[in-house]
C-alpha cells in the first residue's frame, strides 16, 4: 500500500489468469497437440494426453473461456483449435523456454522415432518447423530473400520469388507478412507470419511433404528435395538434424 491505494499493476490479475491455464500438464499436452493447426475433439485429445474424456472436457472448457481455444460444433461433434496465431505462437515461444534438461526423456523406440520425426521436421500451426523449417529460412537468409540482421522481414527479392515459385502471398492483413518464430528443436528462428503460412500451405499443396500420421511431424517428399534444391540451393543433408 502506499497512500491507501494498491500499487499491483491492474494487468497482473489477468496475467496471472493466463498464466494459469498454462499451468497444468493436460492443458499444456492439448494446446501443443493443435499446433497442427487442425481441429480435433475431446476423445482425440484426451487419448492423445492419456486421461479421460470427462477429464479433458473439464480442461478444453477452461482453455476456451480463456480464449486460447476457439469451439465448433458438427452435430454432436465437438471440435475444438487454437484461438488464432497469436496463440500458437505463444504455445511455441513458451515451449521453446523449456531447457532441454527439463524435458523427458523418450521411453521406448516408438518415442524415439517419434521425435525424431517431430525434429526433423513438423507443422507449427499453420508454418513448417523444425530442421526443416530453418532449412528453409537459412537457405532464404542466404540467398537474400529473407533478412534477419535489422528485424525479420522478406525482402523485395523475396516478394518476388514467392510470386516466381507461384505462391500467392496474403497482404494487407493485422498479420505481419514475416515473422521469427523461436524452433524449440533447433533454438534457431524459423519463418512465420503470412509467407511462413503460405509456404507452408504450397508445400502441401504440391506434394513436397506429406504428414507423418496423424500428428504434426512432416517428411519431406523426393520432389520436395529436388524442388527446394533448384528453387533455394538446399542440399538433402540440410533437412537432416545435426
Amino acid at each position: 500500500m502506499l497512500g491507501g491505494m494498491s500499487s499491483r499493476d491492474p494487468q497482473a490479475a489477468g496475467l496471472a489468469r493466463l498464466a494459469g491455464l498454462f499451468a497444468d500438464e493436460t492443458r499444456a499436452a492439448c494446446l501443443l497437440a493443435l499446433l497442427d493447426g487442425r481441429a480435433w475433439t475431446a476423445g482425440e485429445l484426451a487419448r492423445y494426453a492419456g486421461v479421460a474424456a470427462s477429464t479433458v472436457s473439464e480442461h478444453l472448457g477452461k482453455l476456451v473461456a480463456g480464449g486460447l481455444l476457439a469451439e465448433e460444433r458438427q452435430g454432436r461433434h465437438r471440435y475444438v483449435r487454437l484461438a488464432d496465431a497469436r496463440v500458437a505462437q505463444l504455445v511455441e515461444d513458451l515451449a521453446a523456454q523449456v531447457p532441454a534438461e527439463a524435458r523427458r526423456a523418450p521411453r521406448g523406440l516408438r518415442e524415439v522415432s517419434a521425435g525424431s520425426a517431430m525434429a526433423r521436421g513438423r507443422t507449427c500451426y499453420d508454418h513448417l518447423a523444425g530442421r526443416l523449417g530453418t532449412a528453409v529460412t537459412d537457405a532464404m537468409t542466404r540467398r537474400g530473400l529473407l533478412r534477419q540482421d535489422t528485424g525479420f522481414a522478406l525482402t523485395d527479392a523475396g516478394v518476388e520469388w514467392f510470386g516466381r515459385v507461384g505462391i500467392e502471398l496474403a497482404r494487407g492483413g493485422r498479420r505481419p507478412l514475416a515473422r521469427a518464430c523461436l524452433d524449440w528443436t533447433e533454438r534457431r528462428p524459423h519463418l512465420a507470419g503470412a509467407a511462413g503460412a503460405a509456404l507452408c500451405r504450397h508445400a502441401f499443396a504440391e506434394g513436397w511433404c506429406v504428414r507423418i500420421g496423424s500428428g504434426r511431424a512432416v517428411k519431406l517428399t523426393a520432389v520436395g528435395e529436388r524442388v527446394l534444391g533448384e528453387v533455394l540451393g538446399i542440399e538433402a543433408d540440410e533437412f537432416r538434424t545435426r
